[in-house]
């Protein structure tokens, strides 16, 4: 199937949701030199997805791509956590990423844990509860980042994570 055989299906209000053969413009004729050339393509003429820059660019937790998030975006996502049955929880730490300092062992990382902030709020029932000590915490560590994550206490995993902070420095 070439390129020029497929067309991006536009949804209002959606994502992008990949390509969708047009049979009206296939040819007939599939086993000529033509065709051959035509059918090998890697997308270049779709333009939806970027490449993450890994260079002096950190990756985080799930939504680290995006911009930073504002009090009622982090409260939806808290309030989403707490729908679920899930514990929220906050954790800082001044270098934010893993990486081998002490130690060039396989599986041995610093960084891998993040310093707990207070305890997991278990019984936590409304954002506002969390969003008050997302700011207590960014008081106490302006220079730190600042996660939120979400624990499944039936399961014993944790869901979810997004940084909530990023030191400007």
């Amino acid at each position: 199937m070439s390129t020029a055989s497929l067309s991006a299906v536009p949804v209002v209000g959606s994502i992008y949701i990949g390509l969708k053969p047009n049979c009206s413009k296939l040819s007939a004729v599939k086993d000529s030199a033509a065709w051959s050339r035509k059918t090998i393509s890697n997308a270049s003429r779709i333009h939806c997805m970027e490449t993450w820059n890994p260079i002096n660019n950190k990756k985080f937790e799930t939504l680290s791509y995006l911009p930073p998030l504002s009090d009622e975006s982090i409260a939806r996502e808290i309030d989403y956590m707490l729908k679920n049955g899930w514990i929220p929880c906050l954790e800082f730490d001044a270098d934010g990423f893993v990486h081998r300092e002490n130690s060039k062992m396989p599986g041995y990382y610093d960084g891998r844990y993040w310093t707990l902030w207070k305890l997991p709020m278990f019984g936590c029932t409304d954002s506002s509860q969390v969003l008050n000590e997302i700011q207590e915490c960014k008081k106490a560590y302006p220079n730190a980042y600042i996660r939120c994550l979400a624990f499944d206490n039936v399961k014993q995993v944790q869901c979810m994570a997004f940084v909530i902070q990023k030191p400007t420095s």
